[in-house]
């Protein structure tokens, strides 16, 4: 019977650091190659729209250690809170275990913040080009997670059924792979909006969609994951599923935002008197 599944087994380290004992990980490998093609995807976006391309690598050291901030302290607030009481230096220190994804978006919404407020950039109009990339670096980290047999599904008998062998002998849904082909689909997505579409849209169109898409992908997805702590067995959705409602509630009112603002300019434009 297990012969009809994927059997899923793969070494998560790369190899051993020699001298310091450290070992290279794929799922480190996985986010850095993340945020190399992202940060080249923004060099392009700078390109196109004429702005300096210099900035980018500012914006890539604001994103990068505010989003590991971000997911490292959104894990232990979501998950484990009583380590800020009982362990606090577990936050801090190796092997940094635990990431949340919901506390990386909280952290690059900070880090951009920061970024736009000191290099003088509209918001938004950052976010549109910024939630392109971090669709195709969540789907890299997603690649990460399934290497690592980590964030497993639950029991199914689907014929593309993985059995994480490092954790047990149950064919299981690949709930990491759903998300990593859904991120990738996305970037395509919205590089196609940007591509095509980018001059006539008002910024926060693509931020929006964005967030409606990608956390109402993750609300769905989670009814197929396990809960990642046992406090989650007793609540009627998960803490991935009750993040994820605000996010996809907070597109709809930036879509909403962004259309009233396009009506009530296409408005003016249409009353104004021409002039002799």
């Amino acid at each position: 019977m297990l012969l009809d599944y994927i059997i899923w087994n793969p070494n998560p380290d790369i190899f051993t650091i020699p001298g310091i004992d450290w070992p290279l990980r794929w799922y480190g490998v996985t986010w850095l190659l993340g945020f190399l093609l992202s940060q080249q995807i923004m060099f392009h976006f700078f390109r196109k729209d004429n702005k300096p391309e210099e900035d980018v690598e500012s914006l890539t050291i604001y994103i990068f250690i505010s989003s590991i901030i971000g997911a490292r302290f959104g894990h232990f607030l979501f998950y484990e809170p009583y380590a800020f009481i009982e362990n606090p230096l577990q936050i801090i220190l190796p092997p940094y275990a635990g990431l949340a994804s919901h506390g990386g978006a909280a952290g690059i919404l900070t880090g951009l913040y920061l970024f736009c407020k000191n290099k003088n950039y509209n918001y938004l109009w950052m976010l549109d080009r910024l939630v392109i990339v971090v669709a195709l670096t969540g789907g890299c980290i997603r690649m990460g997670n399934l290497i690592n047999s980590e964030i497993t599904g639950k029991p199914t008998d689907v014929p593309w059924a993985f059995i994480f062998k490092q954790v047990d002998n149950i064919p299981r849904h690949p709930g990491q792979l759903y998300e990593a082909i859904f991120c990738f689909i996305l970037f395509l997505i919205l590089f196609f909006i940007w591509k095509n579409r980018r001059h006539e849209m008002y910024n926060g169109m693509i931020f929006g969609i964005f967030l409606i898409a990608l956390f109402g992908q993750r609300f769905l997805v989670e009814f197929l994951k396990e809960n990642q702590e046992t406090f989650e067995d007793s609540l009627s959705l998960n803490m991935g599923q009750i993040l994820s409602i605000p996010l996809v509630l907070a597109g709809f009112y930036v879509l909403c935002h962004t259309f009233k603002k396009k009506e009530r300019n296409s408005t003016f434009k249409n009353n104004e008197t021409p002039s002799n």
